[in-house]
């Protein structure tokens, strides 16, 4: 059983697959100032760094530049109204997120996606019932890749740096963690990826049916270090 531990998700590219309406938005904002459409497998890497990231990405691709704040805004407002029209759950989360907190574990969310925006898309796609704490990139004082972002959800949620893991689906997730002490599983389905040289995570899931089976073994290494 997981009670006393806290299983902290990334959002963006681990829990939800929100690249369609992201890529949406951020299209939305280029055809109204005359620039064509990204295709999504372009910007998909860019995604998770979030959305004046895409813009700047998406302006060097046409290789140009412009008011990205502007931009920035209306993006947003465009975002907000479409957040869950395309993006739904990754394969098996869902079940995976019932199955945690079955076995007693609090979960959370860690993203750098706006904290109202993330409430948002977790109500809207019947996700948020699921949690005990979610922090934004706006929530703190700082954001990932600082680890008080993490160390700070696991608090609101009422855990312990001790008894709790991350699961995300890039560099900064797994950096974040890393500087937090706290064990990391890395999903391959993703938006980004670390590099080889990159920081390494704990564990390495390709599907959310295999999520427990790499959490308990964590937590026995957390158990034994403690």
């Amino acid at each position: 059983m997981l009670q006393g531990t806290t299983i902290v998700f990334d959002l963006d590219g681990t829990l939800v697959d929100t690249a369609p309406d992201l890529t949406n938005a951020l299209n939305y904002v280029l055809i109204r100032r005359g620039y064509a459409p990204v295709p999504p497998a372009a910007i998909r890497a860019a995604v998770g760094r979030g959305a004046l990231a895409m813009i700047e990405e998406a302006l060097c691709m046409a290789g140009t530049q412009d008011d990205t704040d502007q931009m920035l805004v209306e993006f947003l407002v465009h975002y907000e109204a479409n957040i869950a029209v395309e993006s739904r759950p990754f394969p098996g989360a869902v079940a995976a997120l019932k199955r945690l907190t079955a076995s007693g574990a609090t979960l959370a969310v860690c993203t750098n996606k706006r904290e109202r925006l993330s409430r948002m898309l977790l109500q809207a796609l019947n996700l948020n019932e699921y949690f005990g704490a979610l922090a934004g990139r706006d929530t703190f004082a700082t954001s990932k890749p600082d680890p008080g972002h993490l160390t700070g959800v696991i608090a609101l949620a009422g855990g312990d740096v001790s008894r709790a893991i991350m699961v995300g689906d890039s560099v900064v997730d797994i950096a974040t963690a890393q500087a937090a002490g706290v064990p990391s599983i890395l999903v391959s389905f993703g938006y980004a990826p670390p590099p080889p040289e990159g920081p390494k995570p704990d564990a390495v899931i390709d599907h959310f049916d295999a999520l427990e089976e790499n959490v308990y073994p964590l937590l026995k290494c957390l158990t034994r270090e403690t």
